[in-house]
Parts: C-alpha cells; structure tokens; sequence
C-alpha cells in the first residue's frame, strides 16, 4: 500500500529552497555525508519520505527518482579524521557546506533537518526538527545522503569484514561492539566517540 505524500513542497512558494541532511552522525566508524538538494515547486512521489522510515531498496529506488527530477542535487562528506579534529555536529554542518557549495545552481533558502546549523555564505536558513518528515527537499536529501554513505560502507566493509559494516554500516550493532572490543579499533574509526568504553554504553 503506497503512503500518501504529506510533506510540503516549500516554505514559501516563487524562490529556490534548497533541503539538506546529514548521514552518519551517529556511526562509530566512516565518514558523515550530507547532501543538498533543490527540487521543482510541482516535486511529487507519494512514497518520499524520512529516510530512516524507508527499507533499503525503497531509498535506491527514490535515489534515482529524485536524481534525475532535482533542479540540481550535490553530495558531499567530512572525513573521520575531519570528524575527530572538529567534533561530529561541526563535521556534519562542514558536510552540508560543501554540498551547498556544489550545487550548480545557488538557492535562495536553505531548510536544514534538526536544530544546529552555522550560516551558509550570505544564503538565510532555517532548521526545522523532524525536518526530513516535514519538507520534500530536507526528504530527498535524507535519502541521498544515507545511500550515498551506504555505498561508501559498503565499499570498505571487505577490508575489515569482521566488523560487519555490511549489515550494520558502521552503526553500534551488537556484532560490531563486540568486533571493536575483541579487536580494537579499525583506521576507520571515530577515535573521538571513546568507542570502547562509554559510548558503548549508549547503544
């Protein structure tokens, strides 16, 4: 049964808005990713949603969707090291600055899921909680960016197998706390998320 798209276009009609998410934030290991995305004001697919609320397979499918009818859409990350160096909610915003910058087109706002956000150029914004389930743009960037950041797990998950980053994509899963406290911590690693001790303890 398709769901009903109830998410708004925009939040005020005539000006480009760009949406943008992050991915990652609360991973123990691998980049955070962001993207940034502008759609048309007519933007329409009746099962856009939070990316958190979509299986697999439904993300990939959307993924192609919103590629190819985005006025424009960029993807962009924060390395670990990036993420140790500035803390994770810096490396998140870091993120979503570049993809902003990436854009080929400029937007005239930016709609940011969450709360905490720092000014993008001379571009006004606003951060909206639960914005990925509130605006099709902060949506469509959801999705991007977490299958883009799959991908890139995915793609490293054969060099440390042990820690299943296939199943898991870095998140604290009980086979992946279990791999870093029998083997330690890959180079992959968020060396700042004390992953051994306490942040285990909140998973």
């Amino acid at each position: 049964m398709l769901k009903i798209n109830v998410l708004q276009n925009y939040l005020q009609a005539g000006r480009l808005e760009a949406g943008c998410d992050e991915a990652g934030r609360g991973s123990l290991a691998g980049p955070v990713y962001a993207a940034a995305v502008i759609l048309p004001a007519d933007f329409n697919h009746p099962e856009l949603n939070d990316s958190k609320q979509l299986s697999e397979a439904k993300r990939n499918e959307l993924r192609i969707y919103i590629e190819q009818y985005a006025l424009c859409f960029a993807v962009a990350a924060a390395s670990r090291e990036e993420i140790d160096k500035l803390n994770i909610l810096n490396a998140s915003i870091l993120a979503m600055h570049r993809a902003l910058q990436a854009l080929t087109s400029k937007p005239d706002f930016i709609l940011v899921d969450g709360n905490r956000f720092k000014p993008y150029k001379d571009i006004p914004h606003r951060c909206v909680i639960r914005g990925d389930s509130t605006f099709t743009s902060i949506a469509a960037a959801s999705i991007l960016a977490k299958t883009y950041r799959d991908e890139y797990m995915m793609g490293i998950a054969d060099e440390y197998p042990e820690y299943g980053w296939h199943e898991n994509k870095g998140y604290a899963t009980k086979i992946h706390r279990e791999a870093v406290l029998r083997l330690g911590l890959s180079p992959h690693h968020r060396k700042t998320f004390n992953i051994k001790d306490m942040q285990l303890k909140l998973f």
